[in-house]
């Protein structure tokens, strides 16, 4: 005998279920959901690991590393975006292994002078320094190499002494540095910042995964309101062509702040830096793959941005395939999102 009682609850179940899937899937969506690049037009690729400055004439500058640090300019940050050559087209004066194979750019303006931060190494090598050379214009041909900051490393050193970021705050300058070993530091440097201004003993320790590998790196330190916010990459950066990563493994962006410069940083939930904290901002989500190398600038038009490199999985993986990103960054929550 046909019974609708039946039915009917057979079919309210059904309904309950596919209610329940659909509630679920939503908020999966919502977990995950990151805003893709905005667009870019002329040569947005050559962006490994970019540094962004806006001149006061409103021409934009792109550092980033190869080609000797490689400069693009564009009239907006979103392009078209043009090379103009190498800024430090002799390599750098620093006797270390890499010197012609510049890495990790970080630009600066300290009153009239442009600082251009990078990084000489050889890959997964502590043997390692961060040079400085400095401009009154950025223009190509303009840049002069100081050598080293003092900041390097050697075989066996506690640290790492790569991806220099310059700082500002309390009237003084800070660098913040370091990759995997013990992951990331900060130092004073000097009125005029070519040098430390004090020992690179005293370095202070403001980010750390206690877990090897300890793969943390790209230091950027940006004020916002009443808060110093401490952007890091993490994972596995580069080479994917020749092997890709566990899921999940690869780049991504995460974050960390604090009321004073040096720290103590929390994330999100209240957890330390310095025992593997860090709330994730922008990680691998639909064609973009990988993102990393970041840096944030404050557009006229758009407000804080976070631009990076990642690699578009509809052109290819390899390093010199790396795109240029740029995401308008949203604080209203106190935290930082895309």
């Amino acid at each position: 005998m046909f019974n609708k009682c039946h039915l009917h609850h057979t079919a309210f179940k059904m309904h309950s279920v596919l209610r329940i899937s659909l509630i679920l899937s939503v908020l999966s969506g919502i977990a995950i959901a990151y805003s893709n690049p905005l667009s870019c037009s002329g040569i947005c690729t050559n962006a490994h690991d970019p540094s962004l400055v806006r001149r006061d004439d409103g021409i934009y500058f792109r550092f980033s590393t190869g080609g000797k640090v490689a400069v693009h300019t564009a009239p907006s940050i979103q392009g078209p975006w043009t090379y103009n050559g190498a800024a430090l087209p002799n390599g750098s004066k620093i006797n270390k292994i890499g010197n012609q194979d510049l890495w990790a750019p970080d630009v600066a303006k300290v009153e009239s002078t442009y600082y251009l931060y990078y990084s000489v190494g050889s890959f997964g090598s502590q043997d390692s320094a961060i040079g400085v050379a400095t401009s009154t214009t950025m223009d190509v041909g303009s840049w002069t190499d100081l050598g080293s900051t003092g900041v390097e490393s050697v075989p066996g050193s506690k640290l790492n002494a790569i991806d220099g970021n310059l700082q500002s705050a309390n009237a003084k300058l800070y660098m913040n540095f370091g990759s995997f070993w013990s992951d990331l530091f900060q130092v004073e440097m000097t009125a005029a910042p070519t040098k430390m201004a004090e020992a690179l003993t005293s370095a202070t320790q403001i980010a750390f995964v206690p877990t090897p590998p300890q793969a943390q790196e790209a230091a950027f330190g940006y004020q916002y309101g009443d808060y110093h916010y401490l952007f890091f990459s993490v994972g596995s950066c580069c080479r994917y062509d020749l092997g890709m990563p566990s899921a999940g493994d690869e780049y991504k962006i995460q974050a960390c702040r604090s009321t004073s410069v040096s720290g103590p940083f929390v994330d999100k939930s209240g957890k330390s830096c310095l025992q593997g904290g860090g709330t994730t901002i922008l990680e691998s989500h639909e064609w973009v793959y990988g993102p990393g190398g970041q840096g944030i600038i404050r557009d006229p038009e758009l407000g804080p941005v976070l631009y990076y490199h990642y690699v578009d999985t509809r052109i290819g993986y390899s390093d010199d395939q790396k795109q240029f990103g740029v995401n308008k960054l949203d604080f209203s929550g106190g935290w930082p999102s895309v």
